[in-house]
């Protein structure tokens, strides 16, 4: 099994992820009020998302992560898409990805400084197809047996789309995340980083101690990386000083902008300084600011996850390479 996060980081002191897909989408005219989210684009406007992913590189992220959190058998399925359609659409995301990378890749002057970006497939959790939420408060109703067919299928059609590995993202318990990485040895030549949504700084969002599901996931060696994304920014520091302790695995973090998210209407409000969006009171500073902070609190892999975007990113990689201009 290749591992691309440690050959990267064997080169580098840090892999710069990307920022929010929808968010960016939203941005540039996309309707995402569907239960496929981002990945109706798949459908309706394919060359958007490949001009996203290229926008990301160009801002300085080493990873393009795909179009497919939300991409399911089953959401597809609702929106009359068979199964064969679905696979395809999925791997069409991946392709997107690859396309995007290969097309910034080709320019000389991208190569300055830089190692060749990284494709990572993603793999949403359950409630992320469930489209209420779930996401941010685990607890679902099914066995383990339902769950396992759930991420299966997905999982067998993204392992081999051409992704240089796979992301398990916003994980809200440890028994998904156990599942998802107990399936991942179906596929052996696949790698994946896990990484958890969290309700506070020391919680998962279904409110297991973070340390101990990165120590749970410690016998997992396709597991390459463990961390935390789509929590506020404010919970990110206090994360890290747990995950460092109980796992010897690079760190993950791609954090949310702060701001607040309604399940039923679908809408974000607030902003980073919004009353509730820091449990202090007090107010957040810059995304790009916290970033060194992170840094030093061991995270390697960093990024965005919802309401960041390519300026964000080019602030990532401003903060971490100064030496470098973008």
């Amino acid at each position: 099994m290749q591992n691309p996060i440690d050959t990267f980081l064997a080169q580098r002191a840090v892999m710069i992820l990307d920022g929010a897909l929808a968010t960016e989408l939203e941005g540039r005219g996309a309707d995402l009020n569907d239960s496929l989210w981002s990945a109706k684009c798949l459908i309706e406007q394919p060359e958007l998302i490949r001009a996203v992913h290229l926008d990301y590189f160009r801002a300085g992220a080493d990873v393009a992560t795909t179009a497919t959190y939300q991409a399911t058998f089953e959401a597809c399925a609702r929106r009359g898409i068979d199964s064969r359609a679905a696979a395809r659409l999925m791997r069409d995301a991946v392709a997107l990805a690859v396309a995007a990378r290969e097309e910034f890749w080709s320019v000389t002057a991208n190569r300055m400084d830089r190692l060749r970006p990284l494709v990572a497939a993603s793999i949403g959790p359950y409630g992320a197809m469930l489209a209420d939420g779930s996401e941010y408060r685990g607890r679902y109703a099914l066995d383990d047996d339902a769950l396992a067919d759930f991420h299966r299928p997905r999982l067998q059609v993204l392992a081999t789309a051409g992704a240089d590995l796979l992301a398990c993202e916003t994980i809200p318990c440890l028994r998904e995340a156990l599942l998802l990485a107990t399936l991942l040895r179906e596929f052996p030549g696949v790698c994946a980083w896990m990484s958890f949504s969290c309700r506070d700084g020391e919680h998962t969002s279904e409110g297991e101690s973070i340390a101990a599901c990165a120590a749970a996931l410690r016998g997992y060696p396709q597991i390459a990386a463990v961390g935390v994304n789509c929590t506020p920014p404010q919970h990110i520091a206090s994360l890290l000083r747990h995950l460092r302790k109980a796992t010897d695995r690079p760190l993950v973090i791609y954090p949310n902008s702060g701001e607040s998210y309604d399940p039923s209407s679908k809408r974000w409000s607030g902003g980073p300084n919004a009353p509730g969006a820091v449990a202090s009171g007090a107010a957040a500073p810059p995304f790009s600011d916290m970033v060194r902070l992170w840094y030093a609190e061991g995270a390697r892999l960093i990024g965005g996850c919802c309401r960041t975007g390519p300026l964000d990113i080019r602030g990532v990689r401003q903060c971490l390479h100064p030496e470098h201009s973008f």
